[in-house]
């Protein structure tokens, strides 16, 4: 009897603790009771489907991947070529995957192929007629490219999204091409502002003005044509960026510090106490920085923000960790520009593919449906172990009750989100663990009949079906891993709440169902049990 007891404190303690952690916190949404901080924080969370968000899918446009490979290799070629004293033709990119050099001498061939190993590491390089050559991107460094974009779009968004502070994102790599990114906010309503704030490329290049500003784009070109290894920008006319007409910047096509040595933005004031963002650079981006400043004073630095000048104050001084861009922003906006520059510039472009809204208000209702098909499954489960196992049954619907309230201590505790396919999931537990005490109780019944005494037909009943009570949870748990490993969204969501599940159930079936027996054991001896 002091056995079962201290069986029966264990499991009232399980009991309060995960009815407080899954339980409480939703009874007191429900009737706006105040909840202690540590609760709120671990309540559980409702998916889109539940709460209602957005939902989005895009496509990485991993061309544009590959074009920045190509033309920033063709720019290091020219520097290269600049370098070593070897004048060539035109040097065009003619597509994504390639880019050709033409009027390479040939006293200089030699000199040139020298100047090109380094673009021979990703490029195959064919020669042609009339000191031509062509430069093709590798096929496996095409397919690794592509991989890669994906990969860091979707790390980027994930980061951009953390950022915005949206509860239990969803963002998977999805699509028979591997290019497309499944990303689900719930609680989400400005579609406009989450797919500015996702889609905005973010790059920003630091570059040197070679001339300008100037009013037309034209004035800057030679013979119908950009000077080679410079690029022509827009900006504006009002000053460090304030509204006005569009002016143009000719600047090196290669920036001297970019996006990717920022360590850190953040919102902040300029010299009017206007909003603007401050930056701070890595040590490489530090140290490049003040390269190009210190040898630069007295000219203009473009800080240019998604191809477009903001500003481009002179140089005054060496500049080496620090900078800030100024402009005609808002307080939003500068929150925002921070958020994009902090969580890093997109590889590629986007397009969206799928993009639909599900309302708090059907939300809701998803939530009543799943609540209804609960109760009414459990209510019918309950009425039918009361009537085919009699007193038994109370065993059994109490071991039930217990089995859903850890489920949910355990799903909110781990900060797993619920999902109408999770719901599914409650109702499949239900059954599992009405399944086992089936299991159960017809061991004892058959043990009954041989002749034996309760007591040891309920410990030979509980003893005989434990193993194949693992056999059948294990083979379980193994498919619910599988269904969360290659599963997304509602299909994870589905797998935790099985495998969680499946947990409880163990512990409900075995533990806490057999110390009920020996409690009703404790108090009298029992002729026969009511099965």
């Amino acid at each position: 009897m002091q056995n079962a007891r201290a069986k029966l404190i264990t499991i009232l303690v399980v009991l309060v603790v995960f009815a407080s952690v899954g339980v409480y916190p939703l009874v007191a949404a429900r009737f706006g009771i105040t909840k202690p901080a540590l609760l709120v924080d671990r309540a559980l969370k409702l998916g889109l489907d539940l709460k209602g968000g957005v939902h989005l899918v895009v496509r990485v446009q991993t061309d544009d991947a590959l074009r920045i490979e190509t033309e920033t290799q063709s720019e290091r070629l020219r520097e290269a070529l600049r370098t070593a004293n070897i004048s060539v033709g035109n040097i065009t990119v003619s597509s994504p995957t390639e880019f050709k050099v033409e009027g390479v001498p040939s006293d200089k061939d030699a000199a040139f192929r020298e100047a090109a190993v380094d673009a021979d590491t990703n490029f195959n390089r064919s020669a042609n007629t009339g000191g031509t050559y062509t430069f093709a991107l590798k096929p496996n460094v095409q397919q690794t490219l592509r991989e890669e974009a994906v990969d860091q779009a979707r790390q980027t968004i994930e980061r951009r999204v953390n950022e915005l502070g949206v509860t239990e994102p969803s963002i998977a790599e999805q699509g028979a091409g591997g290019d497309q990114i499944l990303i689900q906010l719930p609680g989400v309503a400005d579609v406009e502002q989450a797919k500015k704030i996702i889609g905005s490329p973010g790059l920003l290049e630091l570059k040197i003005v070679e001339q300008g500003p100037s009013p037309t784009r034209e004035s800057f070109l030679v013979n119908n044509q950009v000077p080679q290894g410079m690029e022509v920008v827009p900006g504006s006319s009002g000053p460090t960026g304030t509204p006005g007409s569009t002016v143009f910047y000719l600047v090196r096509r290669v920036a001297a510090v970019t996006g990717r040595d920022l360590r850190n933005a953040r919102p902040s004031l300029d010299e009017n106490n206007r909003p603007a963002v401050a930056f701070t650079l890595n040590p490489d981006g530090a140290r490049k920085f003040g390269q190009v400043t210190g040898s630069n004073i007295g000219r203009q630095l473009a800080i240019i923000l998604d191809g477009r000048v903001q500003s481009a104050p002179e140089i005054q001084g060496r500049i080496t960790s620090e900078g800030r861009i100024s402009g005609s922003f808002t307080q939003e906006e500068v929150a925002e520009l921070s958020l994009v520059l902090r969580s890093g510039a997109l590889p590629a472009s986007l397009t969206y593919l799928e993009q639909w809204t599900i309302g708090p208000t059907l939300g809701a209702d998803s939530i009543r449906s799943g609540v209804f098909a609960s109760v009414v499954g459990l209510l019918l489960i309950v009425s039918f172990m009361l009537v085919y196992y009699r007193l038994s049954g109370i065993n059994a619907v109490i071991a039930l009750v217990f089995n859903l309230v850890i489920l949910l201590g355990l799903m909110a505790y781990m900060g797993a989100v619920m999902t109408l396919p999770g719901i599914a999931g409650f109702v499949l537990t239900m059954g599992i663990g009405v399944d086992s005490n089936v299991l159960i109780f017809e061991r004892i019944k058959e043990e009954l009949d041989a002749q034996r005494g309760v007591r040891a037909s309920i410990n030979a009943g509980f003893g005989r079906v434990f193993w194949t009570l693992v056999d059948t949870h294990v083979a379980a748990l193994i498919s619910a891993a599988f269904l969360f490993n290659f599963g997304t969204g509602p299909i994870r969501g589905f797998a935790v709440t099985l495998f969680l599940g499946l947990l409880s159930n163990l512990f409900t079936s075995i533990f806490v169902s057999k110390t009920l027996f020996e409690l009703a054991l404790g108090r009298r001896q029992m002729a026969t049990l009511s099965i």
